[in-house]
């Protein structure tokens, strides 16, 4: 069994992968390594340029083929499943990662038993207004929201302990959050960040735009409860449907006490209305609740997953 499994989800990158490949075999030399290189259904030439190359390296190199492009979150989950490492590390296919920071993010993992070491495009080499601007934007909403304290959650690059890597499922655009997920299986001063080069892109295209940090936003939101109440979500809906609750009950309890009290009429005050409403509202949250919580069970019991994890320690 390899010590390291690198990951590398690639997508219409013909241009890059010779390029690619002789920078891994150059940074990679002497490590006990396998290379896993999810082609993302590519359309442009990549799938049969990866078959030559894995001809070519024999049993280092496993280049898996997806049915058609499903996403940079399900080549990456594919090949986390398919590595047999002790610690994965996660690679771009487009060469602005630096496969030479690949060992130092490994060794330092293994040296100060990490669970995490996140590479920090530092000086990163990517235009200001379409890449960076965005990108602190999002970086720092994701450091606020979630409490992983990473300048560059978008960086690719990064070194994982298998065991715990393993602990979660990436669906939908949620690579990008995966240190935030592990924060649910481990101490947060487990996970660490380290400067990495960036280069130019040398070949192809971005597959990036603008309309990707409106995804990272909406995929916050979910991240944001996930991590807080996964495995208590009657602690959000229950205290939502227990103000709202009594909320509307004060509204309805004054109503009630003007009208038989003081004589006042109440059929067309909105305070009617407004009672009513956070009433029933307050009923609807504290069901979610219990449905919610009805389907945490089934989450955890039907996979076997537990609430908790044991630590595998890394062999020194």
């Amino acid at each position: 069994m390899p010590q390291l499994s690198v990951v590398i989800p690639l997508y219409n990158e013909v241009e890059s992968i010779d390029a690619l490949l002789a920078a891994l075999r150059q940074a990679l030399e002497g490590a006990d390594v396998e290379i896993i290189i999810v082609d993302d259904g590519s359309r442009d030439g990549s799938a049969a340029a990866l078959d030559r190359a894995q001809a070519d390296w024999s049993e280092v190199l496993t280049v898996i083929h997806l049915q058609r492009n499903f996403g940079q979150t399900a080549a990456m989950q594919a090949g986390i499943d398919a590595a047999q490492g002790e610690v994965i590390v996660t690679l771009d296919a487009d060469l602005q990662n630096d496969p030479q920071d690949i060992l130092p993010l490994a060794e330092r993992l293994l040296r100060e038993n990490l669970d995490v070491v996140a590479g920090w495009r530092k000086n990163r080499q990517d235009g200001l207004f379409l890449r960076k601007i965005p990108s602190r934007i999002a970086n720092r909403l994701i450091r606020r929201l979630t409490g992983v304290k990473l300048h560059d959650y978008g960086c690719t690059l990064k070194a994982y302990r298998a065991s715990v890597l393993h602990g979660v499922r990436l669906y939908g655009e949620m690579h990008r959050f995966i240190p935030a997920w592990l924060s649910t299986l481990t101490y947060t001063d487990r996970i660490v960040e380290v400067p990495v080069r960036h280069h130019p892109r040398r070949a192809g295209k971005s597959k990036y735009g603008i309309t990707r940090t409106f995804r990272v936003l909406v995929d916050l939101l979910f991240v944001k409860f996930f991590l807080g109440y996964s495995q208590r979500p009657m602690h959000f809906f229950g205290v939502v449907g227990l103000f709202s609750l009594l909320l509307g009950t004060g509204m309805l309890v004054y109503l009630l006490l003007d009208k038989f009290v003081e004589g006042a009429a109440i059929s067309g005050r909105p305070m009617l209305i407004a009672g009513v409403l956070f009433f029933l509202g307050g009923l609807q949250f504290l069901n979610t609740g219990i449905v919610a919580e009805m389907l945490s069970r089934i989450y955890f019991e039907s996979q076997g997953k537990t609430t908790y994890v044991v630590r595998k320690r890394l062999p020194e």
